[in-house]
């Protein structure tokens, strides 16, 4: 019996909501993407994160000595997953995602590694700290790791997560009131 996929919530593919956590609006909603401060922060987060990683003795064997534009290409990726510019779909494409994950055979630990990994770039890259971010984030990304992990282990297109453009990330947000406490106050 094939197991139902749905994305997790804060999902949405393909122009339709798949189930999502609820919520009264109080104001204008800002997306993760400008609530985190855009891409110049989110690039930040990914250098940070890429920096990890290559030095990782759990990852380095998935990103071996590092590519010139991974860093621009993850920026990309969570910059338009987290409602900014599309780029990372006009240029490279979700097919290409699935292509470079494909064999790459993640084991549970390298995917425990990558979230904690993330998490801790997070903790580093001065973006927001308040939980409703975080906890998107930390969706995001676990979420992310699944569909990599299943599609490196993929034998036939069949097998491959069905996922097939890259999902936007919703949340509950904020309201843009000032009345926020984003960021750590240290």
């Amino acid at each position: 019996m094939e197991e139902e996929r749905t994305l997790p919530p804060f999902a949405r593919s393909g122009g339709r909501e798949e189930p999502v956590t609820r919520f009264v609006s109080l104001g204008p909603m800002r997306t993760l993407y400008e609530h985190a401060g855009g891409e110049e922060a989110l690039h930040r987060l990914e250098d940070a994160f890429y920096a990890k990683v290559l030095v990782d003795p759990v990852l380095k064997p998935l990103f071996g000595e590092g590519q010139p534009d991974h860093v621009d290409h993850l920026t990309w990726f969570t910059s338009e997953s987290f409602g900014g510019p599309n780029r990372f779909s006009r240029e490279l494409g979700f097919a290409r995602l699935i292509r470079v994950h494909r064999q790459l055979e993640i084991t549970d630990e390298q995917r425990a590694r990558f979230v904690e990994l993330y998490m801790e770039a997070l903790d580093e890259s001065e973006l927001p700290k308040d939980q409703g971010f975080r906890e998107a984030v930390r969706s995001h990304v676990e979420f992310g790791t699944g569909v990599a992990q299943q599609n490196s282990h993929a034998k036939t297109d069949a097998e491959l997560h069905p996922l097939r453009e890259l999902p936007q990330w919703d949340w509950p947000g904020d309201r843009d009131d000032g009345d926020r406490q984003d960021r750590d106050p240290d």
